[in-house]
């Protein structure tokens, strides 16, 4: 009998791209969507600075994203060591790029709704509500591309 032929070498590099893919892409979303949304609370910190503890949800659902990154890569890092074929390392990757993207995505959605969001709270308390409406639906890209890297990722 045969020994079983061992995968490519470009499954494992394939594997590692996809584990850096989810961290890089994800933490890219997340630095931008903290950082743009922490502009926002700057400015709008001078005028009304009783609201700045408010405002701060859009950072932490920034925060989420680099989290989600995380997961997934380490997740796929302890899969890519035990790859068995090109096909896998092939859907490691596909995994890694699917949550990334989805969290810059979603990093780049937060950023722009939490600097104008937190602006318009201060002048119009009103819209509060909606703001954090529209940051869930922005949190939910990442959140669908974390599901199905992580479907992705049991193959």
């Amino acid at each position: 009998m045969s020994d079983p032929i061992p995968p490519p070498d470009s499954a494992y590099f394939f594997g590692y791209i996809g584990v850096a893919s989810a961290v890089v892409f994800a933490n890219l979303g997340s630095s931008y969507g903290a950082t743009k949304s922490g502009v926002g609370i700057c400015s709008m910190g001078v005028l009304k600075p009783d609201l700045i503890m408010k405002s701060v949800i859009p950072v932490v659902m920034a925060g989420i994203l680099g989290i989600y990154g995380m997961i997934v890569g380490v997740i796929l890092q302890g899969k890519v060591a035990n790859c068995s074929s090109a096909q896998q390392g092939y859907a490691y990757l596909s995994a890694g790029l699917c949550c990334g993207l989805s969290s810059l995505a979603a990093g780049l959605s937060i950023g722009i709704v939490g600097d104008a969001g937190v602006r318009a709270n201060a002048q119009q308390d009103r819209i509060f509500v909606g703001m954090i409406l529209i940051l869930i639906f922005a949190e939910a890209l990442a959140l669908y591309g974390l599901i199905v890297s992580l479907i992705l990722s049991q193959t």
